[in-house]
């Protein structure tokens, strides 16, 4: 499968561009020209220049290095954000959709008190109660989003259980747990595979927003979302305040998601 999806043009595309980030995010502390915090007054609203190369904000502050140090702020939280949720929501959509009879019909009523409320409601709760900060973050993302990742692994189950291998299983005499851990997990890895490199993207966009909306980091953290959130008040007067995050948070979105939708059609060509 692997040589099939770098084969693949538009995987190829989005991996280049998730390792082109990512490795941005590892080396920011030698490859950004300044101080991301660094307050110059004198540079307020500067021009491009060898010193600061894309110019620099409402406090001098250089927006090359804030782009570059936004990048480690925004993956840093997306991607634990996703390993907390890809581990939850397997475990409690496979046992749920696996067990089955009272204990499913339970996890489906959480399921539909917890979507009925968007998650923008249910974090603006949490982070309103708890306060900013990362692990603040994490706690609000994971928990207004686990359900919408727990049933779709949980449908994903509900598929693979009705095979016929796993009632032959059941025949042989394999236990449950050899059962999920050996057959079901693995045969689902793929589609899961594909939904959770999607999910990063959606968790990019998210706590962008969240910062956007003042809800993230602390003022003055170098993210993009909270870039956003600064310079939209300079639309008019310097609109590249917002272009630049906003093209990072538009192109490492699209990364992810080329290599996630490639991956779906390696795995499932029949759809395509």
């Amino acid at each position: 499968m692997a040589k099939n999806i770098l084969s693949n043009k538009q995987a190829l595309i989005g991996i280049i561009i998730v390792i082109f980030i990512t490795l941005i995010a590892i080396l920011a502390p030698y490859i950004a020209p300044n101080d991301p915090n660094k307050i110059n007054p004198s540079y307020k609203f500067a021009k491009q220049s060898k010193l600061y190369p894309l110019g620099g904000d409402q406090l001098g502050r250089c927006v090359l290095s804030r782009l570059i140090y936004g990048a480690r702020y925004s993956l840093g939280l997306a991607v634990p954000a996703l390993l907390i949720l890809a581990v939850i929501s397997t475990i409690v959509g496979t046992l749920s959709a696996y067990i089955g009879g009272k204990i499913d019909k339970f996890f489906a009523i959480i399921c539909d008190i917890f979507m009925a409320f968007p998650p923008l409601i249910i974090v603006l709760s949490l982070m309103g109660s708890l306060g900013q900060g990362v692990m603040n973050i994490l706690v609000a993302v994971v928990f207004s989003m686990w359900v919408w990742f727990a049933r779709v692994i949980r449908s994903y189950v509900l598929v693979e259980k009705r095979k016929g291998y796993i009632t032959a299983s059941k025949i042989a005499g394999c236990s449950d747990y050899k059962i999920i851990t050996r057959h079901i997990i693995p045969n689902i890895l793929p589609q899961l595979i594909v939904y959770f490199s999607t999910g990063i993207a959606l968790m990019i966009l998210m706590i962008s927003g969240f910062s956007f909306l003042g809800l993230g980091l602390k003022a003055g953290t170098a993210e993009w979302g909270a870039m956003l959130s600064n310079g939209k008040a300079y639309l008019y007067t310097h609109p590249s305040l917002l272009i630049y995050p906003g093209t990072c948070i538009l192109v490492t979105a699209t990364g992810f998601n080329l290599f996630g939708e490639a991956v779906r059609d390696v795995i499932s060509p029949q759809n395509n």
